[in-house]
């Protein structure tokens, strides 16, 4: 049983003046890693480049410039097929809110360009910062079916040199890359008629351990072929449509997904990665995006799970809200108490967890989504409780 890759992501400490050179080596070094990983039997899905914080490279530019920058490399992105993600708007607080503000224009104005702002370190939650993130979803979520959120997320505690978007950004000097799995089908297989936990959880570590190798084995000959040092491998099984995350731990647990023994399911699923012998990077936990999942979104319809169970289970190491889709009449301040109770959450245990938050304009309580994009999966909106003032 092998698992997908769902991304190798190049690193680039990007230069406003030569940035198109150093995009055209990233997309030739990755060209050949998916290639010599495809060779090998792990269909690649995507490549990615993501940079350090944008900000930090367009200094001096005013918003209209910074907006027309990206516009123009997001057509060389949708040109050379990878998808590019900009760095946080805001990473620490000395950040602008001014800068987030920015940040929703350009996510507006393009197509395979995504974005973050950091909510939270090691210094605690930054509150300036979570509210300028429920600005920015506010903002996008007048975009073309609300999908530009799917662009965006509010990240806390979350580490550079990451595979998986929205959250990815590099530090330092870059010329790195990384790789991600979309590996449920791997769980699904290793949970199917375990008789106990235990064997529940080494047959996963044996069997993603030995793809993970395997993997990290050839991503070492990228290393050594290209010259781009390999950053490590993000475990995290990511799911896509019927290959779900949400059936593999129902295998597990012999019950629909948000009954109990879900949280159990899920602390198994992430010690279980956390112990196999790989240089890991990102997350390296549990993803449960409800509009990437046929089994989420089933499981969200049926009422059996919401935000604050997907919260519960973050906490043994899920990676948060992840595509949670919300109605549009969601105000700022609901937004913002969602996310600082995922800041919350991420400072506590000194965890990575985002927030990937999707009110769609103009829907009610109890309505269909109404989503184009071929990865997202139309699920009803949830009723908001009120807000106390």
């Amino acid at each position: 049983m092998k698992p997908k890759i769902r991304a190798v992501t190049a690193f680039v400490t990007l230069d406003r003046t030569q940035y198109q050179k150093q995009i055209a080596d990233a997309v030739t070094m990755l060209k050949r890693a998916r290639t010599i990983l495809e060779s090998r039997g792990y269909p690649v899905e995507t490549i990615r480049i993501a940079t350090q914080p944008f900000p930090e490279y367009t200094k001096g530019m005013t918003a209209k410039e910074e907006i027309s920058f990206f516009r123009g490399l997001d057509a060389i992105a949708t040109h050379e097929g990878f998808i590019l993600a900009i760095g946080p708007a805001m990473l620490n607080k000395e950040s602008t809110a001014a800068d987030a503000d920015v940040l929703g224009e350009i996510l507006a104005n393009t197509k395979m360009t995504n974005g973050t702002v950091a909510v939270a370190d090691e210094d605690g939650v930054h509150w300036p910062a979570v509210g300028a993130a429920a600005r920015v979803m506010k903002r996008l979520e007048n975009t073309e079916h609300s999908e530009g959120n799917f662009r965006f997320a509010a990240m806390a505690m979350v580490q550079p040199l990451g595979p998986f978007f929205p959250a990815a950004y590099n530090v330092g000097f870059g010329h790195q890359f990384a790789v991600g799995l979309e590996s449920a089908n791997v769980v699904a297989a290793a949970f199917k008629d375990a008789p106990d936990l235990a064997t529940a959880r080494q047959r996963l570590v044996d069997m993603l351990g030995a793809a993970a190798l395997d993997i990290q084995h050839h991503a070492q000959r990228v290393d050594l072929e290209t010259g781009w040092r390999y950053a490590g491998i993000d475990l995290s099984p990511a799911p896509a449509g019927n290959v779900s995350i949400g059936a593999a731990m129902e295998n597990l647990t012999q019950q629909p997904f948000g009954s109990s023994g879900t949280l159990t399911a899920a602390a198994t699923v992430t010690a279980a990665i956390k112990s196999i012998a790989v240089q890991q990077t990102g997350y390296s936990g549990l993803m449960l995006p409800i509009l990437e999942d046929t089994r989420l979104a089933q499981r969200w319809n049926e009422g059996r799970v919401a935000v604050d169970a997907l919260l519960a289970y973050s906490a043994v190491c899920a990676t948060g809200l992840d595509t949670v889709p919300l109605p549009g009449d969601v105000t700022e301040e609901q937004l913002d108490l969602m996310i600082g109770d995922m800041a919350s959450l991420a400072v506590k245990w000194k965890k990575p967890l985002t927030a990937r938050l999707l009110p769609v304009a103009g829907r009610q309580p109890g309505d269909m989504t109404e989503f184009t994009d071929p990865n997202l999966i139309n699920v009803i909106l949830p009723q908001m409780g009120p807000t106390e003032r």
